[in-house]
């Protein structure tokens, strides 16, 4: 597979941007002094839905043909991908179907209502409420859009990438979140194809490292088990598609256990004042936990994902 051009993210981003924010890159003094970098936060938690899952959806709804918008669309999400399809579909007037996984966050499925989508609740992972989804695709025709593995997504994911060095050109380092891998494909090929001398650093949680794996192994693994409970890093299995750009755009990927992250999410939310949600403190935590090797100085943004937060969940932890 080929990185996608400068081109293809200014175009996505032309079409993107026309619903989507443009969301601060925040300065970060604490972190700064703390790390010895010069650190960036892009605030996706004040996006369009929470986080930056509406950008994928809106590239992709665009370039739907008739027949495809005609079916109606369905997908399967632990929440944020949910909110993100269900609002580009209103966007864009097509008929939207979510499975999600059953004991999916509250808050994340009366959203995906609301924007006039309709929720099926099946399984007790992302991959369970997947397979659902596929049996409905076959059931009833839909027009099935996959939460990350897909190229047209991923180009809307990446105009994260494409407004980050808009604003910070001077970029070094981006550290970025794993679950499937959407994410920070489209962001280190939006960053690569304007400067491929940015280094791409990924962060998953240790208790779902397919990403992590599968570069070890040098190809896709199916994890047997995952034992994560953040809902954007909990997959067993990455994409072929986002594997393949990892492998080629992505110079490290690092793993951090749940509690490590948790405790990120509270120094951001303590010390940065934003409200993020446990996969996008993950890379905080990696830079609180020193996985971050860059020259002192170094100019270095962490891509908060987004900020809805299950407030059930925060209940059973226990903060040191």
């Amino acid at each position: 597979m080929i990185p996608f051009p400068a081109a293809v993210f200014a175009e996505a981003n032309r079409h993107v941007s026309a619903h989507a924010y443009h969301t601060p890159l925040l300065t970060s003094r604490l972190l700064s002094e703390q790390t010895g970098f010069d650190v960036r936060l892009k605030a996706e938690l004040f996006q369009r839905g929470g986080s930056y899952k509406v950008r994928g959806p809106l590239n992709k709804c665009r370039l739907l043909t008739d027949e495809e918008k005609r079916r109606g669309i369905i997908c399967s999400s632990a929440g944020n991908h949910a909110q993100g399809v269900a609002l580009a579909a209103r966007i864009h007037n097509i008929d939207a179907t979510v499975v999600m996984k059953a004991k999916a966050t509250q808050s994340k499925v009366d959203a995906t209502r609301a924007y006039g989508a309709e929720v099926i609740l099946h399984g007790g992972i992302w991959d369970e409420a997947d397979a659902k989804a596929r049996e409905l695709v076959a059931e009833r025709g839909y027009t099935y859009i996959h939460p990350f593995d897909d190229l047209d997504l991923i180009a809307g994911q990446g105009t994260v990438g494409w407004e980050i060095y808009q604003d910070f050109p001077q970029i070094d380092v981006a550290v970025v979140p794993i679950g499937g891998g959407g994410l920070i494909s489209g962001v280190s090929m939006a960053l690569k194809s304007l400067n491929p001398d940015i280094r791409i650093i990924g962060v998953e949680s240790s208790g779902a490292p397919a990403m992590h794996q599968s570069l070890a192994a040098g190809r896709l693994v199916t994890l047997d088990e995952v034992d994560c409970v953040i809902d954007g890093l909990t997959v067993k299995t990455t994409g072929k598609h986002t594997f393949a750009v990892v492998q080629q755009c992505v110079e490290k990927v690092v793993t951090l256990p749940d509690d490590d992250i948790f405790e990120a999410m509270l120094w951001v939310w303590t010390r940065c004042k934003l409200m993020v949600e446990g996969a996008a403190a993950a890379p905080v935590a990696a830079l609180l936990n020193g996985l971050v090797d860059a020259a002192p100085g170094a100019h270095v943004v962490c891509v908060l994902s987004g900020g809805n937060v299950d407030v059930e969940q925060l209940r059973g932890l226990k903060w040191n």
